[in-house]
């Protein structure tokens, strides 16, 4: 039985707002969230990426807040990446003005003085990363003291990249009565300290993970050449219409694109030391099918949300095998099966050997040039057929 927005409470205008953007049925993280949301509770919420977070708490906080004063929002959405702030608000400003509210998005690495203007102008929603936000607010071009409702979401990658304290120190200057929704993959550790210090008697709900299992990938593990490896990717690339290859390194990501438009492939690659509006221009591109292959290195895909990647190629292995299940996490959404293939040079075999242990794959690592037919289709190609 499925939930219409209608059906949790949601305003009639933002209604038909979703409902021209082909939203009618609630996902399961809306459903159990919304109500409460729009109660006036504080929500603790335990979704994955890519579960419908933001209209979970987007739709609430547009319907319960006022308008603000110059300067003076009256929410606080935080966000880990500049990605996610751009994803966030790019959601919800339409919804905004089916209710007349104002959304913006303040984000490092953007020009300052367009963020300042559209503060000044009046901004109901603000989504913003912390660093920006506190520096925003020790320039006095903008003040909490109108804040009635804020949003913590992706809390466990803040506490990854180690943002916590920037997030407490915005949490701290928050004064007077306000509402606090909370949204993590996981509630344990500095995320558990966070629900207990800023939230007043939430309310949980967990959705149980429909996130990517091990067992719904295919996965596929490939001895290459360093001067080989490229061309390997390429040929991935090459037989699927989205593939996302993660590195390690900002380096190696972009000496990978130009190996890849060597060999004939529309790759480009986002991370950290790339200009705001390339990694925006790229990532539109490879959402709207423009871009065959994204490399990205794992910390610029954090605010990644796309689905119908067909492959994710680890193109250095993953740290962990937590690092493993989030980068490939990318594929295998809505029902379908990823394909997942790691590379490993002669040094790194070992390494990935102790990560498929993690993984409980027992999988071998089979040796593969680019000129492989194999690697047209490495989905139907069984490795263990051919190591048995």
């Amino acid at each position: 039985m499925t939930t219409t927005f209608e059906q949790l409470g949601v305003d009639g205008a933002l209604v038909k707002a979703l409902s021209e953007k082909g939203i009618d049925q609630a996902f399961p993280i809306q459903e159990l969230t919304i109500s409460d949301a729009l109660a006036g509770r504080d929500v603790c919420g335990k979704a994955k990426t890519g579960s419908g977070k933001t209209l979970a708490f987007g739709l609430p906080t547009l319907q319960r807040v006022p308008t603000a004063e110059p300067r003076r929002p009256r929410a606080l959405v935080l966000v880990p990446t500049r990605e996610l702030a751009t994803q966030v608000s790019e959601e919800l400003i339409p919804l905004g003005k089916a209710i007349d509210r104002r959304v913006v998005a303040i984000y490092g690495g953007a020009n300052m003085t367009g963020q300042i203007a559209s503060l000044a102008s009046g901004a109901d929603v603000v989504v913003a990363t912390p660093g920006r936000m506190i520096d925003m607010i020790e320039r006095k071009e903008v003040w909490l003291d109108d804040i009635e409702i804020v949003v913590v979401d992706e809390a466990d990658r803040m506490a990854d990249m180690g943002f916590l304290p920037q997030v407490e120190w915005l949490l701290r200057h928050i004064k007077g009565g306000h509402q606090t929704l909370l949204f993590s993959a996981t509630l344990d550790g500095a995320v558990k300290t966070l629900v207990t210090r800023y939230q007043t008697d939430p309310v949980r709900h967990e959705v149980e993970s429909a996130t990517v299992t091990v067992e719904e990938m295919t996965h596929r593990f490939i001895a290459v050449h360093q001067m080989d490896k490229s061309k390997v990717i390429a040929a991935i690339g090459n037989a699927s219409n989205r593939t996302i290859v993660f590195t390690r390194t900002k380096r190696y990501a972009d000496r990978l694109v130009d190996d890849l438009r060597d060999e004939g492939v529309n790759a480009r690659a986002i991370h950290g030391d790339l200009p705001q509006k390339l990694r925006e221009k790229a990532l539109a591109d490879f959402m709207a099918g423009k871009l065959p292959v994204l490399v990205a290195t794992d910390v610029a895909a954090r605010g990644i949300h796309v689905d119908d990647v067909d492959v994710v190629v680890h193109g250095d292995p993953p740290e962990d095998h937590k690092a493993y299940i989030h980068r490939s996490g990318r594929t295998a959404r809505a029902g379908e099966k990823g394909l997942v293939v790691t590379l490993a040079l002669w040094n790194e075999e070992l390494e990935v050997k102790r990560l498929q242990k993690r993984l409980g794959l027992d999988l071998p690592i089979i040796e593969m040039f680019s000129n492989d037919a194999r690697l047209q289709d490495l989905t139907s190609w069984d490795p263990l057929a051919e190591a048995g």
